[in-house]
């Protein structure tokens, strides 16, 4: 399995620190508003990744943070009149609905910055104690940036050119800096503002600290994997690393995973523009598995555009894969025949290739869009295969195989069953007796009457299939 390091800019070979284990920590969103469709691509991508490992049989301790304390929450909080806890657990929960409706597994935990502060403030001492950082006259404390030698080589750039890409940070005491390139650990509080005592002043933590302390807190000092979107590299993830090694004296992450920006239209998402979209606006017009495969369809360090022909093909691919897993599930509780013939067992063997095929895909850097071209294969091969003859047996392993790859990208093909009250089961029976006494006619009419009540058929070569409109 290779995965594409932007520490060292190309794909290496992943080794985990301890055999059969991964230990996986990804920033997850502040806890503000509603979750937009940038927040949803690394949650979809990296879950997927975490499913790909498991499905290899490593053990995944997967870590994604709330940042529940934030000068949005704050000013949100301000605006409400109501304290910013409030604010933080609405949308917490908010994301956890949104998560689930695009089968997002929860991770194995999920810490939140204000539960951790006091991580944060013993991980700041260390570095006071280290001389890597210093405290200000007002309490504010920073990290002495050029101190730690290793700084830029995330981002791959030299220390002396990055002060024009700093995060803006407005707290008191800028001027109070030993270098313009030093950034807060802990800054005093503001009126109004939630905030923690410590030892050098009542306030709170800058953001870049937290993720430091929960990874270590979590999954230790040194992690297989950290990820999140490609706009973090600099300064969050740069900053983590400083932060991290210098406290703890050791690499802090071996392999770092980044996913490329989300457009929409081929413009930039703002709200300034009027193309911000959360994912709960996109579920008014698609389940959000559609939002997933989306995602899913091109490699997550590609460039994607979303767009509304975008999304409708999106639909429309997923519904083959759907569509032939119902087909399937159909054939298998219709079938006559229990066992599979000599040909059916080397028919299921040949479509192994199909597995083989999205492992290569997913080992070379997670590559999800030729792994769903790898689903799409098998597909056509299951529609050329089968028919009114096929064994349960010979339809079972084909339809574990569709399932067990579609799980694997987090896409649930098998709905569950839906059930037709009697009148609805006896209209169906009688259109099936008048197509067979040629009473067109009549079966016309009932067509038409469930059509009324909501339910579509549809004649196949497998039967009569319905859904509701």
């Amino acid at each position: 399995m290779k995965i594409y390091n932007t520490l060292s800019g190309r794909k290496e070979e992943f080794v985990p620190i301890e055999e059969g284990k991964v230990r996986m920590y990804v920033c997850g969103p502040t806890v503000y508003n509603l979750i937009h469709i940038g927040n949803a691509r690394p949650m979809i991508v990296f879950d997927t990744v975490r499913r790909y490992m498991e499905h290899k049989g490593y053990q995944v301790n997967y870590v994604s943070n709330f940042t529940d304390v934030d000068d949005k929450i704050i000013k949100r909080a301000l605006e409400e009149g109501v304290d910013s806890s409030v604010i933080s657990e609405r949308y917490i929960d908010e994301c956890k609905k949104d998560m689930q409706m695009m089968n997002v597994r929860p991770a194995t935990t999920h810490p939140k910055a204000t539960e951790e502060i006091g991580g944060m403030i013993d991980m700041i001492k260390t570095l006071i104690d280290k001389g890597y950082a210093y405290a200000a006259a007002d309490g504010t404390v920073y990290f002495r940036t050029r101190k730690f030698k290793g700084y830029g080589k995330l981002s791959h750039k030299n220390i002396d050119d990055l002060q024009g890409g700093m995060r803006a940070l407005l707290v008191s005491g800028e001027d109070q800096k030993e270098d313009p390139l030093d950034f807060v650990l802990w800054k005093p509080k503001k009126e109004g503002e939630p905030f923690w005592e410590s030892p050098w002043c009542d306030g709170r933590p800058g953001w870049h600290i937290e993720c430091s302390v929960m990874s270590k807190k979590y999954l230790g000092d040194e992690i297989d994997i950290h990820a999140g979107g490609e706009d973090l590299v600099f300064p969050h993830h740069e900053n983590e690393i400083a932060q991290s090694e210098a406290a703890n004296g050791k690499q802090f992450s071996r392999y770092w995973m980044h996913n490329a920006f989300l457009n929409i239209d081929n413009k930039k998402m703002s709200k300034s523009l009027g193309n911000f979209k959360t994912v709960r606006d996109i579920s008014e017009n698609y389940d959000l598995q559609v939002l997933r495969f989306f995602m899913l369809s091109a490699h997550y360090r590609s460039p994607l555009n979303f767009s509304a022909d975008l999304m409708e093909a999106a639909k429309n691919s997923l519904d083959r894969i759907v569509t032939c897993a119902s087909n399937l599930k159909y054939g298998i509780d219709h079938v006559q025949a229990e066992n599979a013939t000599e040909a059916e067992q080397q028919l299921l063997q040949e479509a192994e290739k199909f597995t083989e095929q999205f492992d290569a895909a997913m080992d070379d850097d997670f590559n999800t869009a030729d792994a769903i071209t790898a689903i799409f294969d098998l597909v056509k091969f299951i529609n050329t295969n089968t028919n009114e003859e096929s064994s349960r047996a010979f339809l079972t392993g084909l339809r574990d195989q569709l399932v067990m790859l579609s799980d694997i990208c987090g896409l649930i093909v098998e709905k569950e069953e839906e059930s037709l009250d009697a009148q609805v089961e006896a209209l169906i029976e009688e259109r099936q007796s008048a197509r067979k006494n040629k009473d067109f006619a009549r079966a016309d009419e009932i067509r038409d009457q469930l059509t009324q009540m909501g339910i579509v058929l549809e004649d196949t070569r497998e039967g009569v299939k319905w859904h509701r409109q």
